[in-house]
């Protein structure tokens, strides 16, 4: 039996009113005993035996743990010399073009900084990553070997899920023996992209990338960049596909763009099907283009889950991303014109799978005796302080043992 006894942590316990306006969220201070990588006790005090370790959290606030849910760990500068992308001058067929010559080159430092990402990802409260990997005829399977001995090395660290990723087409290219490799050395998910632009060819694409997901038993996480009823209309082959594959649930279109452009009623429409198969999407808010930007919070409410992801690192396709998620749904919430402190609480669950320590009716759901221990110390007093303020994380707990802490002196000087 392993056990770890946090003293004095900060639990939001519920909403405080004014007028019936939310103003503030009530904390209370705890301690939380878990043992065998669960929370097995929460009360004002607990006592143990001298042989179990003691963590005193200085009466830090305690917050679900991260989910990074898009991130391309196999194609950075990342750890290594700076440089900005070139201009697109041909959209997306520009970067495709770059790949075939730069990812050969890359080959030889390409797992060195993959582990400086995950490395990062942790120390920013993440306790699982989903990594998209390229399968190309470049370099064939090697990326999504490389990722996978990576990720493995942090196993006790955290969970991970691998996408098999067709970057240049899925057609196109002529990967599909390369995919299938992909999946038997360890992908967990089917990737795709673009089947109108890229491979041209919007049903026979969709078709093998489903195809490859029956006959593996596993997801799909296709990036979808195609705007308006371009866009639409994949999505709507997809979730018929999904249904008609018994895949209910276990498909992710990533970037979507395609929810950022539509009337009111097509929107509606495309939702109602997303949600009757269960399609999650992830996001990484884009900032750039106001067409590019989905609404979040509408499709939330709307029974489609939504994940925030941080896609490129400084790569040949961005010069931006930190791997900071605080920072990300700080964006979100500025993005949606959040300032007040229950619209900020609320951005939690974008980056966590849903968990939130209080839901919409200010109840404390979280943490709960039998909750997973993936968990954040941090030097805030609400979620929504953590959000407005970008409060630092200190502390990363995951599966109950203590995974990074960081040399933060605690002063309150994010308040």
């Amino acid at each position: 039996m392993t056990a770890l006894l946090l003293k004095r942590v900060r639990l939001e316990e519920s909403f405080e009113y004014t007028n019936e306006q939310i103003v503030a969220t009530n904390t209370g201070i705890y301690d939380v005993l878990i043992t065998n990588d669960v929370i097995t006790e929460i009360a004002p005090q607990i006592e143990v035996a001298d042989d179990i370790e003691v963590f005193d959290a200085q009466c830090q606030l305690l917050l679900p743990a991260f989910r990074e849910m898009h991130i391309h760990l196999d194609k950075t500068y990342f750890g290594g010399e700076w440089q900005a992308p070139s201009i697109a001058t041909n959209g997306i067929q520009t970067r495709i073009d770059e790949e075939k010559i730069l990812l050969p080159k890359q080959l030889p430092t390409a797992a060195f900084r993959a582990e400086k990402i995950v490395q990062m990802l942790i120390a920013q409260g993440h306790t699982h990553i989903r990594s998209h990997c390229n399968v190309d005829q470049q370099i064939g399977t090697k990326h999504v070997e490389l990722v996978k001995e990576v990720l493995e090395k942090y196993r006790g660290q955290i969970t991970y899920d691998i996408v098999a990723f067709p970057q240049h087409g899925l057609l196109k290219s002529e990967v599909l023996p390369l995919m299938k490799e992909a999946m038997q050395l360890g992908a967990t998910l089917v990737g795709g992209v673009d089947p109108a632009t890229v491979d041209r060819d919007i049903e026979r694409s969709l078709q093998q990338m489903m195809d490859i997901a029956v006959e593996y038993n596993a997801g799909v996480d296709i990036h979808l960049h195609d705007g308006d009823t371009l866009g639409a209309f994949e999505i709507k082959k997809l979730a018929a596909l999904t249904k008609e594959a018994g895949k209910q649930g276990h498909v992710t279109v990533s970037h979507a763009f395609a929810l950022a452009g539509l009337e009111q009623s097509p929107l509606n429409e495309l939702i109602a099907q997303m949600a009757e198969v269960q399609m999650d999407v992830t996001s990484t808010v884009p900032i750039g283009l106001k067409s590019n930007t989905i609404p979040i919070p509408y499709l939330w409410e709307n029974g489609i889950r939504v994940s925030v992801g941080h896609d490129s690192l400084v790569d040949h396709w961005s010069p931006f991303g930190t791997g900071n998620t605080i920072t990300k749904l700080n964006i979100l919430a500025e993005r949606f014109r959040y300032i007040d402190e229950y619209s900020i609480n609320r951005t939690w669950k974008y980056a966590s799978g849903g968990i939130t320590p209080l839901n919409d009716a200010g109840e404390r759901v979280w943490p709960k005796v039998g909750d997973a221990a993936n968990m954040l110390l941090l030097d805030g007093v609400s979620t929504a302080h953590v959000v407005a303020r970008r409060c630092p994380i200190t502390t990363v707990i995951s599966n109950g043992n203590i995974i990074h802490q960081s040399s933060i002196e605690l002063k309150g000087v994010y308040r």
